[in-house]
């Protein structure tokens, strides 16, 4: 079965051919870096890295960006209200974003561009778009005409009879009601940053910076463009018709859209106080990687409900998973393997597949790993030494898609474990209980448990 998914522009499944064989190129619509990324952001950014590892699992090369906007209108609120330079309010928010990354586990994409660094490319667009025809200047500002382009609409599926043509809009956000000419390039206003060009000074609109960064890195058409639902309209929309007028040629062949997340039920918002931070939530003492296996446990396509008890219940299949990995790391099997458990794997792995390949049907996938943990357990006793090696690799081989078991930190975190074990036995011996009581608690409340056996102490994550 080949890889098959959902694309906006074509509301249809569609089977993916990549543009040049074994690699593609990934593209993000990143943060806006005014404020703290919250779990509704982290929803859409883990689905593009299920995608991305996907993908990379597949065998492709993926060159991945991601943009970080450093200039738009909400930026210039804050820039106005504080007299801070944009850099000295963008860069806490980039380094956490950075931080929220790593926590949870998502990959770093290859580019990071930041639109304040890409303004010679954004200024060199909008001078091509007005030569031929398609921008136009309106009080010191320049507008894309979408008259001008038959295709207008077409992603966010607006009739060309809705179009407000020849009326144009300031602002960067608005809804499919007041489709019409929007903003390229914003002429000065006083107490504004801004960049000196041939059609005055200003500032580029928002939609303008996606565009010159992606093309830069990707090239002007490439495979796969991502981001939330909300950004379908008009983000997206204008994407597309400056990017395609530009250059006269096709910007993106797939669009893959996530859906939002809500709260117990409710739209995730301040007012509501139900609007999280990863560090909000990780405060009230739930895990990281719990976090993340809840945000990719549903189907993109879907409204994602965050509850506290969904989050526990993800805790819960995670210590499934890493129960299992420590069972059979810790088994004592003979030499040789069973052609039974090679069937085992090879048919789990069919089904995580064929999953994967239906339009990234990762609640199935997860299923069938599920099975194949449960098939295992039955055959525990009579696996053998290479038998327990291709059970690992291959959980390994899932784990390379879902990100939810910690890899790179391991080496530091066990020999720190080890350490403090070896502190507990000396106490032990020397019959400071007390000591190696707390020792024990330590861990405990860090979610390592030791486990003490006739061959040693042992240790496991909860």
């Amino acid at each position: 079965m080949s890889l098959k998914f959902y694309n906006t522009l074509t509301r249809k499944l569609e089977e993916f051919k990549e543009i040049e064989k074994g690699k593609i190129g990934l593209y993000m619509c990143g943060p806006t870096v005014y404020n703290y990324a919250h779990i509704g952001n982290f929803r859409s950014n883990i689905f593009n890295d299920l995608v991305k590892r996907y993908l990379l699992y597949l065998g492709y090369e993926v060159k991945h960006v991601m943009n970080l906007t450093d200039i738009e209108d909400k930026i210039i609120k804050q820039y106005k209200a504080t007299g801070k330079s944009l850099k000295e309010i963008t860069d806490p928010f980039i380094k956490a974003f950075m931080d929220d990354v790593d926590t949870l586990n998502i990959m770093k994409a290859d580019v990071y561009p930041q639109a304040t660094a890409h303004i010679d490319e954004m200024v060199d667009m909008v001078a091509k778009l007005k030569e031929r025809g398609h921008a136009y200047e309106k009080d010191g500002s320049v507008y894309f005409s979408i008259e001008s382009f038959p295709g207008y609409g077409e992603l966010a599926n607006i009739s060309r009879d809705d179009l407000k043509t020849g009326v144009s809009v300031d602002s960067d956000e608005y809804d499919k009601e007041n489709a019409q000419d929007f903003v390229l390039w914003k002429g000065k206003k006083e107490g504004e940053p801004s960049w000196a060009t041939d059609f005055g000074e200003g500032r580029p609109g928002w939609h303008l910076e996606c565009s010159a960064m992606s093309m830069k890195y990707l090239g002007r058409t490439f495979d796969i463009h991502m981001g939330g639902v909300d950004l379908i309209f008009p983000h997206h929309q204008n994407e597309i018709a400056q990017s395609e007028c530009t250059w006269g040629q096709k910007f993106v062949n797939y669009w893959i859209h996530c859906q939002h997340l809500i709260v117990d039920g409710e739209k995730m918002s301040k007012s509501l106080g139900n609007q999280y931070t990863v560090n909000e939530i990780l405060d009230k003492g739930y895990d990281a990687m719990s976090v993340r296996y809840l945000l990719l446990s549903t189907h993109y396509r879907k409204l994602l409900n965050f509850t506290f008890e969904g989050l526990d219940r993800a805790a819960q299949s995670l210590k499934r998973i890493k129960d299992f990995i420590f069972s059979l790391e810790n088994l004592n099997p003979a030499d040789g393997e069973t052609q039974e458990i090679n069937d085992i794997i090879a048919n789990s792995e069919k089904a995580f597949r064929a999953n994967m390949d239906d339009d990234f049907n990762i609640s199935g996938a997860l299923g069938s790993f599920f099975e194949f943990i449960h098939q295992v357990n039955l055959k525990t006793q009579d696996l053998k030494k290479e038998d327990r090696e291709n059970v690992l690799a291959y959980v390994n081989r899932v784990n390379s898609v879902l990100g939810v078991i910690r890899t790179g930190k391991a080496d530091d975190l066990e020999q720190e474990i080890m350490e403090k074990i070896e502190t507990r036995n000396r106490a032990r011996k020397e019959r400071d209980f007390k000591l190696a009581d707390q020792i024990r608690d330590e861990l405990k409340a860090r979610g390592i448990v030791l486990i003490d056996t006739p061959e040693g102490t042992r240790w496991k994550q909860e």
